[in-house]
């Protein structure tokens, strides 16, 4: 089925509460088939992918940058996400094949596939340094731990909801998020009904496999609070990679080991980790790269 993700931003309560709700299932099985990942991996990655989409776009700039990582102590080792200001998302896990039992409800055990560990959370707004948040994950659930994350680093009460259903030949059904933000001026009143309706809400997969649109959900998050849709715009899973930026990775391992790479007298195939695109080097490649690194 042709899947068109896109993201939705919206305001309620006269700009009190700022929203974004997304649907991500393209997203998610590009991933999926990119990583060759197992069920567990995907949820976990899909989560992590939805929450990129959502918060790439809370970004200004053109040129802004998100990666969101979290380095853990389960199997799955460390999950890799960047996003643009466009909707444009990629990820990878390094341990794609990971696979669990179901936790105690029955469910995907991201939790158990992450670990102990931590989420870092890296903004490129084109300053001389980026801005980096960094928590310890609290759950390893995603969602919960970026409620945390946004409450401790950015100061800002949020709730974050992130979902992916798999089918029973293990693609991805469903995925999806939403992202809701209290103002600073936000008032008691407000932030009651709020809680109240998330009270409400039992998974964001639910109401996905319901049939529900990302406006529809923010409308039932926000009910009774005035929601405004601000704006809508496509999500994809996007990889920017090209033989020269390769290229300036190679280079950065230095001159001693492409040296070895040249001595070993064979051509070289390195693989982008983000999606299924393979660059082959020749030895002539390798040798005027040393030259390059020598100047």
């Amino acid at each position: 089925m042709e899947c068109k993700d896109y993201i939705v931003r919206a305001t309620a309560a006269n700009a009190q509460i700022r929203a974004f709700a997304c649907t991500t299932r393209g997203v998610a099985e590009r991933a999926r088939q990119i990583q060759g990942s197992s069920p567990v991996v995907t949820a976990a990655l899909g989560r992590l992918l939805t929450a990129g989409c959502m918060m790439g776009v809370m970004m200004k700039g053109e040129k802004d940058l998100l990666t969101l990582q979290i380095k853990g102590e389960g199997p799955v080792d460390s999950l890799t996400v960047t996003a643009d200001a466009a909707g444009r998302v990629k990820g990878y896990a390094v341990n794609p094949g990971v696979i669990l039992p179901a936790n105690a409800k029955g469910k995907l055990d991201v939790a158990g596939a992450l670990g102990q560990g931590i989420l870092r959370v890296i903004k490129d707004l084109g300053m001389k340094e980026p801005y980096v948040g960094q928590i310890a994950l609290q759950t390893g659930e995603i969602a919960e731990d970026l409620t945390y994350y946004f409450f401790n680093s950015e100061q800002v009460p949020s709730a974050v909801g992130l979902g992916v259903l798999m089918e029973k030949d293990n693609t991805v059904k469903q995925a999806g998020g939403f992202i809701l933000q209290l103002m600073p001026f936000a008032e008691e009143a407000v932030i009651e009904k709020l809680e109240a309706n998330l009270a409400q809400v039992d998974s964001v997969t639910a109401l996905l496999d319901q049939g529900m649109l990302p406006e529809q959900i923010l409308e039932l998050l926000l009910a009774g609070l005035e929601p405004e849709i601000v704006d809508t715009m496509p999500a994809h899973y996007y990889c920017n990679c090209s033989k020269e930026r390769v290229e300036k990775a190679i280079l950065s391992i230095g001159k001693k080991e492409i040296q070895e790479m040249i001595t070993e007298g064979k051509e070289i195939q390195v693989e982008c980790q983000f999606c299924d695109k393979k660059y082959t080097f020749s030895v002539e490649d390798l040798e005027k790269m040393y030259k390059r690194a020598l100047r």
